[in-house]
This record gives structure tokens, sequence and C-alpha cells, in this order.
């Protein structure tokens, strides 16, 4: 009995095994050294950093690989328990840095880190992008929202920008309104 006992430990602790390898083998490496930054970087913000001033956490945002504050934001919506969908691949995604499900709505989440003002034909060509899938996107910054992009969101009511105080509280784990819910 006790041969036996031991045998399907062995049999069922070699196939725990093995299934944890096979999905940890199955992100590539590159993504998942981003994924750790990226898990680095939130639990920072969201503790022993959360009472940084404004302007040294968007410096530290600024700072990060650009790729790695992707996954930053999608780290931030999956411990809000929304639905996030990763890309295969940074590179050739289309545009589309992730999709997340909010109130069973599907959102395009477009991320850009920006010293300044973003640059308002980044803006309309992931518009455009969402209004031929008739998807809504969120199009997520580190930068200032001008005046001229402002206008062209007129246009275009099924983008949200995120950004400022709005970015902040999304990293912080703080209540952020999508389409006057907060989530």
């Amino acid at each position: 009995m006790n041969v036996e006992v031991g045998l399907w430990l062995v049999v069922g602790g070699g196939l725990v095994f093995l299934v944890w390898f096979l999905l940890h083998t199955r992100i590539p490496l590159k993504h998942r050294w981003r994924r750790r930054q990226a898990r680095i970087m939130c639990r920072q913000l969201q503790g022993p950093d959360r009472c940084q001033p404004p302007v040294v956490a968007f410096a530290r945002l600024r700072g990060m690989d650009p790729l790695a504050f992707e996954e930053l934001l999608l780290e931030c919506f999956e411990r809000r328990a929304v639905t996030v969908t990763r890309n295969r691949r940074y590179t050739g995604d289309g545009g589309i840095d992730g999709k997340v499900r909010i109130c069973g709505e599907i959102w395009f989440i477009q991320a850009k880190r920006y010293k300044d003002s973003i640059r308002p034909e980044h803006v309309e060509a992931f518009a455009q992008l969402c209004a031929v899938k008739r998807v809504p996107g969120m199009f997520i910054h580190t930068g200032r929202t001008g005046p001229s992009t402002r206008t062209l969101l007129n246009r275009y009511p099924h983008i949200q920008i995120i950004s400022g105080d709005q970015l902040l509280a999304l990293i912080r784990g703080e209540p952020v309104l999508v389409r006057g819910k907060r989530i």
C-alpha cells in the first residue's frame, strides 16, 4: 500500500511539474523579462512608492522599456480582475498593444511613452483602426494631451484617453472612469 501511494505521489508531482513547465516555457524569455519588470514596477507604485510626487512617477514610467510599459498597463488591468488578452508578439501587433474586457465589452489598448505632447496622428491612426474593427479603444500615454488631439477626439467618441491623474490612478489601483463607469 505504501509503495502504491508513493508511486502515485511521484506520478502526480511529475504531472504538476510538466504542466508548470509547459505553461512557463510558452512565454518567450523576453516577454517573461518584461512581464517581471512590469510586476516589479506595479508593486512599487502600488506599495512603498505610492506617495511619490507625480513628476517622479512619470519620470520612472518614461524611463521604462516601452514594451515593459505595455505589460505594466496590462498587469494593472489584471489586478482589477479585468480579463486581459496579450499579443503573442510585440512587433507586428497591428497597432494594438493588448485587449481588455470591461463590463462585457472588449477594448483595444494602445500604450505610448511620451515626454511631451502626444502626436495627433498616432491617436487618429489608432482611432481609425478601432473604427474599422468596431471596437472602442483606450489610448494610454505618459505625455500631455494637446488641444489639437482634444479636438480630434470629438470626431472619435469611441476612443478614451487615459493619462495624467487617471494613468496614475490606474497604476496605483485606484478607481478609473471608463465611459463613466468606475473600474
